[in-house]
């Protein structure tokens, strides 16, 4: 059975978009991002590019694919709707020597021309879209025939999939949006990238968020995750604790940790395509 997504031709995905800079500008994702590194730098490893490709990174954040890429001398255009994440990542590549070229650019209206890049990437960016489809075309239409897309993730069932069903519970999301954990689910990536590539790979992974307890993890997510920040700012005080409480609960079934810390283990899909 195909996969069932909600497009509604009245939803104004620039207003969502404008509220959504906010939420990703406010608190500190780099913060946050800069955990995930490791997800980067496999990724890479399992795309194995050669030296000198040229690659974009849609989404890019505080740069962990963006890095991980260049680090094998690969030509990288870093891009993201928010200025602050690509000065971040900026400072993360001058202080190890790597040249970068960075641009501010909207995942749903790339600056770049048709069969720019040998290869586009997205490691947990071009998921939080609001247009899936429009962000999905323009990977495919801003890489090369014979080209590869590398993507890395969250599905629906990980603990970041349930932490955005959580939320949606207690703050709706706009209408006419799908959760961004679609792009982790198999079904919807052949449907949605099916007439132009191939799935080289579909690898589910886990990503261990590592903390010193559940407490640790709740104040800091709240206080530099963008979008909890901004779901708990628009409760009372009894909505707050009430999505504290669920949030706790959620946290403690994905614990798999074997000491006084805390291990959640976060599935992923690491996703290799190739343009036709």
């Amino acid at each position: 059975m195909g996969i069932q997504t909600s497009i509604n031709p009245t939803t104004d995905f620039t207003a969502i978009k404008a509220k959504q800079n906010i939420a990703w500008g406010s608190g500190d994702y780099s913060k946050v991002g800069v955990t995930l590194q490791i997800t980067g730098e496999e990724l890479a490893e399992t795309m194995d590019m050669p030296a000198d490709a040229t690659i974009l990174d849609v989404a890019a954040g505080n740069g962990n694919a963006t890095l991980a890429f260049a680090r094998r001398f690969c030509n990288v255009t870093s891009t993201d709707y928010v200025e602050a994440l690509l000065e971040a990542s900026g400072k993360r590549a001058a202080a190890e020597g790597l040249f970068v070229t960075y641009k501010v650019a909207d995942a749903e209206n790339l600056p770049f021309a048709d069969q720019s890049f040998d290869a586009v990437v997205s490691t947990f960016g071009v998921m939080f879209t609001p247009n899936q489809q429009q962000s999905a075309a323009e990977l495919q239409r801003a890489v090369k025939s014979g080209g590869k897309i590398g993507l890395a993730n969250w599905t629906p069932e990980s603990f970041i999939g349930q932490l955005f069903k959580t939320i949606g519970k207690h703050v709706p999301p706009p209408a006419g949006v799908n959760s961004p954990a679609m792009w982790g689910n198999r079904d919807w990536i052949d449907e949605t990238f099916g007439t132009s590539c191939d799935i080289a790979s579909f690898r589910r992974k886990n990503f261990m968020f590592r903390y010193r307890s559940a407490e640790h993890f709740m104040e800091y997510f709240r206080t530099f995750y963008g979008p909890m920040q901004k779901a708990f700012e628009a409760l009372d005080t009894a909505g707050q604790d009430a999505l504290r409480s669920d949030i706790m609960a959620l946290i403690a079934k994905f614990d798999i940790s074997t000491n006084d810390s805390l291990c959640i283990s976060s599935e992923y899909a690491e996703i290799v395509l190739e343009r036709r």
